[in-house]
């Protein structure tokens, strides 16, 4: 071969190599776009071969379902839309090429897009599972409740009453929200349901900066309450604020994040405004529920929604006459303190339900409407049998050791589960033998009304029962009663409860009593009438229920004010 011949095979020779090699190269810088083990495809198509047979090593399917699924346990919604697509995209990643892993890393973009866009993305994820009662509690033998007619009955189809026990204030006494405590409840009460009161006013409540520690409260008793198979109230404590509709967008919210939490659960209630006062009427009050039941029944279409009435939840009257359409397990609020409310109240009630309005009792107490004051057992008792016999439900205020009347456990006593007889307060000892047909568990002669404390939310106390004060016109007589006294450093505080009665021999129709002190004052606390303060002087007219008194009827009325002043012996004047 002649040496032009050699110099033209190693030109073409070379120009294969480099050819081939700037091949080689743009396949391997292809291949990075692929998958990572591609990088040395170009040793071989046996090496390619085994690449692609090994490819279920990196378990893409396997990795893209644990990152992007929610669990049972977590969404609790098998149905939920985010649930689905995210799924959708999982099974979708599984059926490919196992080499590919650019598409199977595109179902995960897409999964985590299809959760992330969903509305109810987030409420799926903290959706809580729906756990079994335990066997031979009272949800486990009664179940999901619901309304017939003017009453709750049990999964059986048999009249259910609950007979439950409220909170105080989760704010100021969280240490009863507590499993051992709501088990005693349960088994040495006999009570089958506990009631959340979550305060949105006072005291930091929800709507007042509080809203972080108070959904940690209610979760925490929801669950205590669901693992010891009792049913529990979900209570938004309207009080302070008076008008629900002050707070509308925080109730629909919040309802909205409980209620989808709780969907699966037999033994929650929502109750959606404790007690509107301060002049609130119904139609302002049904507005208000109107624009919060929706929001629940889209979460759980059966669930039992409570709705207060006017006047701290009294009027139950205007609510029979134009109810809630349109949805099922509907319930009224109607309060009572047995001090207080008496016949008159009572038979408000009775009409009410004659009617064919569902009535819940979700609190009530068994001295007057301040929690303070002396017991009324009589009264008390005519309430229960009354309750009983309409199977009416109810829950007692309230679980903690104020000093106060109301409160159940005594004062003295710092244990918050376990309580002996000696632990309970009167009104304690009353309820549980209430609760247990009748029988005490202490020495306390139910029989005997006369018994009372006379308790203190404060320093200093001066109780009185003696009248402070009378006057009577032609057909009225009125006595005014200081039934307590403190002082919290700052200023006085005096109760007062108002007596007014009808002496004539034929109903009346509207009073008013004016009282008159010695220095100036102000309304802390007022109940049961129309009450203000101007000066030193202090304004009463009646409500609605109890502006008529048929001949010889009286009614209570009661008022707590505060003063720096010196009052001296006030005044009364009655009118008609």
């Amino acid at each position: 071969m002649d040496k032009s011949k050699k110099q033209l095979i190693i030109i073409i020779a070379a120009t294969f190599i480099i050819g081939a090699g700037i091949a080689t190269l743009v396949f391997l810088l292809g291949g990075n776009s692929k998958t990572k083990t591609a990088e040395t495809v170009a040793e071989s198509e046996v090496i390619a071969a085994d690449v692609e047979s090994t490819a279920p090593e990196e378990e893409v399917p396997e990795t893209v379902a644990e990152a992007e699924e929610p669990s049972t346990e977590e969404s609790g919604s098998a149905e939920s839309p985010a649930g689905n697509a995210a799924e959708t995209a999982v099974n979708d990643s599984a059926q490919q090429p196992a080499s590919d892993t650019q598409t199977a890393e595109a179902a995960t973009t897409e999964a985590a897009a299809a959760e992330a866009a969903s509305p109810s993305a987030e409420a799926a994820a903290t959706e809580a599972p729906a756990p079994a009662a335990a066997s031979g509690t009272p949800v486990s033998l009664h179940g999901e409740l619901k309304v017939n007619g003017t009453h709750l009955v049990d999964c059986n189809g048999r009249n259910f009453q609950i007979k439950g026990v409220s909170t105080h204030g989760l704010a100021w006494f969280p240490e009863y929200v507590n499993k051992a405590s709501f088990q005693t409840l349960r088994d040495e009460w006999g009570a089958n349901c506990v009631r959340l009161a979550m305060y949105t006013a006072e005291y930091g409540g929800y709507c007042e900066g509080g809203s972080a520690q108070m959904k940690t409260m209610v979760n925490n008793g929801v669950s205590y309450a669901t693992e010891l198979g009792m049913y529990v109230i979900i209570d938004w404590h309207i009080l302070q604020d008076q008008d629900p509709n002050k707070h509308t967008a925080e109730a629909i919210a919040f309802f909205d994040e409980m209620s989808a939490k709780y969907a699966g659960y037999d033994n929650v209630i929502y109750e959606i405004c404790n007690e509107p006062n301060g002049g609130v009427n119904w139609p302002t009050i049904k507005s208000y529920a109107e624009q919060v039941i929706p929001v629940i029944k889209k979460n759980n279409p059966d669930a039992i929604i409570i709705v207060g009435t006017p006047t701290w939840s009294q009027e139950v009257d205007k609510a029979a006459a134009d109810p809630i359409t349109g949805y099922t397990n509907i319930m009224y609020t109607l309060h009572f303190y047995a001090a207080t409310h008496k016949d008159s109240l009572r038979k408000t009630m009775q009409n009410a339900i004659n009617s064919g309005l569902p009535i819940f009792v979700t609190e009530f107490g068994t001295c007057d409407a301040s929690g303070s004051g002396g017991n009324d057992f009589s009264s008390a008792n005519a309430w229960v049998d009354l309750m009983d016999k309409n199977s009416v439900s109810y829950c007692i205020w309230s679980l903690c050791n104020k000093n106060e009347t109301a409160a159940l456990i005594n004062s003295g006593c710092s244990k918050t589960s376990g309580w002996s007889e000696s632990d309970l307060s009167d009104a304690g000892k009353w309820y549980v033998g209430v609760l247990n047909n009748g029988v005490p568990l202490g020495s306390l002669d139910l029989a005997d009304s006369s018994q009372s404390s006379q308790p203190s939310d404060n320093n200093n106390n001066n109780s009185s029962s003696e009248p402070a004060a009378s006057s009577s016109s032609a057909n009225t007589s009125v006595t005014l009663t200081q039934s307590n006294h403190w002082n919290d450093g700052k200023a006085d505080f005096y109760q007062y409860v108002v007596n007014v009665k009808n002496t004539s021999s034929s109903k009346i129709s509207g009073w008013s009593v004016t009282v008159s002190f010695g220095g100036n004052v102000s309304i802390d606390q007022s109940w049961s009438g129309n009450i203000s303060a101007s000066g030193n002087t202090v304004s009463i007219k009646p409500e609605d229920f109890n502006s008529s008194l048929a001949a010889g009827e009286s009614v209570e009325v009661g008022f707590i004010i505060k003063t720096s002043e010196t009052l001296g012996t006030p005044a009364v004047t009655v009118g008609n």
